[in-house]
């Protein structure tokens, strides 16, 4: 199946990735403005960004009712809420308030997430394809126009607020309106629910934690490290950003092809392996040029790590407990953001920031163990 095809099927969907990607790569091309005008230390940035870690994974929790409740409009919905939570933390005048307006952005990123997630996965059960990596990969596209965007404003002098009020007005008047698609209802087994799937669903969201975790360090500390250690110009941080955006773009929708010929598995070693080569590169190079070259390899490994995770997990478990267990798996993935920005703040603070991409290194090579796990597991019959 062609890429073009996999896109076209999930097309419902894939517009809300793409959303979700904008608003995210903007805003990591934003980043050291947004620390500069806040005034604080990267142990203090860190932890302040763990506003948006607290919202996502709350949202997990309540994303399966929330879906259920709104229905054919919940993509909408939530993208709606989404885009406009994103202009809180850009007024936000002191750090505390910064820190609560990242919780509100977090818990409408992570309804959203869970929710575009669970369709997809429910496209592939109704298709028999692989949809997951197309998918993400159009989060990428988003990622990369949102950071290159985020890179040319910022050289004309645009605030945060200016450069993400402009994302929120594109999303809400063209991307919204064609996220409409009623969820796929599964019914309960006759003689309940079964044993629940909690192996399945640890090692699933264990190999998105390696994944999101890292992703979510090198997005959000890319740009400093290009700027702060490399003397990088603010166009030049923006690109780093924008070449893990790019790369991620060309490792999904490869991702999608590979996913055809290849087990799952297979492919998560092979891209953990490239991605921890990626940032042991971008974390000792001399210039600007040979991180955007380990940025871009790193954003082409880790690229399909998590898509395949959610993927598997969808299809390991009883088609009635599909959307929970995504849903709990990706509890477990975005408990990364959790740990991302404490973890890059204050390793940068103690060590610098050449240190904390190494151990971002080892950490996404810990993928490969839990996807060798699974390769011995079952996969369960589709509805």
């Amino acid at each position: 199946m062609s890429v073009l095809t996999a896109i076209r099927l999930a097309a419902r969907p894939n517009a809300a990735f793409a959303s979700l990607g904008l608003f995210w790569g903007c805003w990591a091309g934003y980043v050291p403005v947004v620390k500069g005008g806040l005034g604080v230390s990267d142990g203090t940035f860190g932890l302040l960004l763990l506003g948006s870690a607290c919202g996502l994974v709350s949202a997990m929790w309540i994303a399966p009712r929330t879906d259920k409740a709104l229905g054919a409009r919940a993509m909408q919905v939530l993208a709606s809420c989404f885009a406009l939570a994103w202009l809180l933390p850009t007024l936000a005048p002191v750090p505390a308030m910064f820190f609560l307006a990242l919780v509100v952005v977090g818990l409408c990123s992570g309804l959203l997430d869970v929710t575009m997630n669970s369709r997809v996965s429910e496209l592939e059960a109704q298709t028999g394809r692989s949809l997951m990596n197309g998918a993400h990969g159009m989060f990428s596209v988003g990622y990369t126009v949102g950071a290159l965007y985020a890179g040319v404003m910022r050289e004309a002098g645009q605030m945060p607020v200016v450069a993400l009020m402009g994302v929120a007005l594109f999303v809400l008047v063209v991307m919204v309106p064609q996220m409409r698609q009623a969820p796929h209802v599964v019914p309960h087994p006759e003689h309940g629910r079964g044993a629940y799937p909690l192996v399945p669903i640890l090692l699933c969201g264990g190999v998105v934690l390696a994944a999101f975790m890292t992703e979510a360090a090198t997005e959000a500390w890319s740009a400093l490290h290009i700027e702060r250690t490399l003397g990088g110009r603010a166009a030049e941080g923006a690109l780093g950003p924008g070449m893990l955006g790019l790369t991620m773009s060309v490792g999904r929708f490869g991702g999608q092809v590979v996913a055809e010929r290849l087990r799952e598995v297979t492919v998560v070693l092979i891209a953990s392996a490239t991605a921890a080569v990626g940032a042991v590169i971008a974390a000792w190079a001399p210039n600007p040029e040979v991180a955007y070259v380990g940025f871009g390899l790193f954003g082409l490994g880790v690229s399909v790590i998590g898509p395949m995770g959610l993927a598997l997990v969808g299809k390991m478990v009883p088609p009635h407990f599909r959307t929970e267990a995504i849903s709990r798996a990706a509890v477990l993935g975005f408990s990364g953001f959790f740990f991302a920005p404490v973890f890059m703040g204050l390793v940068s603070q103690a060590a610098g920031l050449r240190w904390a991409f190494t151990l971002v290194a080892v950490l996404v090579a810990l993928a490969a163990p839990l996807a060798l796990t699974l390769g011995r597991r079952p996969v369960s019959q589709p509805a």
